[in-house]
């Protein structure tokens, strides 16, 4: 299947229109997901290995760290990119028994999850970019909604 029909029915499952608030996003992941979903930001994520952002799973809530950028759009794409992970249904689970005889104390998925990162090539992290242009475009799509009915209806 072509990337861009993959990205389009996942976006369509989430019933938010052709545009939405990054909140009503947000908002439409954690139903979706049935799991709280934290956004924070680390300011010193990215200063030495290029991590920009990376989605880590509890056993209770997902959680989105994301790099700093001056750039509030730069800042959006980088959690936007782990949303459509999370909308993809893209776990990340090759081997949950397999021990780690370097990182023991970091928990399998979370250690997955961050050395696959390294990875940008694949056809998970390909089509999570996709998704992501997509779910920007929409939340501009409604930002500009928004600024148009406030020049005409004041």
């Amino acid at each position: 299947m072509n990337n861009d029909v993959s990205a389009s029915v996942a976006v369509a499952g989430l019933d938010l229109g052709e545009t939405f608030t990054f909140d009503e996003l947000v908002s439409a992941v954690q139903r979706r997901r049935r799991r709280r979903l934290r956004i924070i930001e680390l300011v010193d994520l990215g200063d030495h290995d290029g991590l920009c952002a990376v989605w880590l799973m509890t056993d209770c809530e997902d959680v989105v760290l994301h790099a700093h950028s001056d750039s509030a759009l730069h800042r959006q794409q980088f959690v936007l990119h782990e949303l459509a992970h999370m909308i993809l249904g893209h776990n990340f689970d090759d081997d949950p028994e397999a021990p780690d005889f370097l990182l023991p104390n970091i928990p399998s998925k979370t250690r997955r999850r961050l050395l696959r990162r390294q990875d940008l090539d694949t056809a998970e992290e390909v089509i999570a970019e996709t998704l992501a242009d997509h779910l920007a475009a929409a939340v501009r799509g409604s930002a500009m909604l928004c600024s148009r009915y406030l020049e005409i209806f004041g």
